[in-house]
């Protein structure tokens, strides 16, 4: 069974939630092209970044899951794992929530 592989990068981001669909379109696009039918699977390269499939009816809906987050995991708790900064360890949980 054929298969193919891409990598993309993406730019950097300050943190929340984004949309990523175009980019990944736009990344894998030629390779999709070769097949009729198949499966996308993606893999982050990042430690403390995740991907979730949800809505997108409105920009809110971001927003919110940007607001919960911070509440379920704010930058504020006294976090040992601080390595890459503040929001390091919190960025850490959140990836593990989502």
């Amino acid at each position: 069974m054929p298969w193919s592989q891409v990598t993309h990068t993406f730019q950097a981001r300050s943190k929340g939630c984004y949309l990523v669909t175009n980019d990944v379109l736009k990344a894998i696009e030629s390779e999709v092209r070769k097949y009729k039918i198949g499966m996308c699977n993606l893999f982050l390269q990042h430690t403390s970044a995740s991907l979730c499939l949800n809505e997108n009816v409105c920009r809110e809906v971001r927003e919110d899951l940007t607001m919960a987050l911070d509440h379920i995991a704010p930058e504020s708790l006294p976090y040992k794992h601080t390595d890459e900064g503040p929001d390091d360890a919190c960025g850490h949980v959140k990836c593990a929530v989502m």
